[in-house]
């Protein structure tokens, strides 16, 4: 029983080890290449770095598929 919850604890623990990576780049690096209007808000980026942790394989998905797709479009926004 114990292995299980040590063996639950050190998952959860490399989970979030790469949830950390994850949200450092993404904010550093991906953030303004996903969402062009984010640039210059230096101020709100720590308050992302939880949820980031929390969902950072959809992060990765979603950054990959917009890096994949090329610079946002304005045109597409107003619609």
């Amino acid at each position: 029983m114990m292995q299980t919850a040590a063996l639950l604890i050190e998952i959860g623990r490399y989970y979030l080890i790469a949830g950390g990576i994850v949200a450092a780049l993404f904010l550093v690096i991906g953030i303004d290449r996903v969402e062009p209007s984010a640039r210059g808000s230096h101020a709100f980026r720590p308050l992302l770095i939880p949820g980031i942790c929390l969902i950072w394989p959809l992060v990765l998905c979603r950054w990959y598929a917009l890096e994949r797709r090329g610079p946002a479009d304005p045109a597409e926004d107003s619609r």
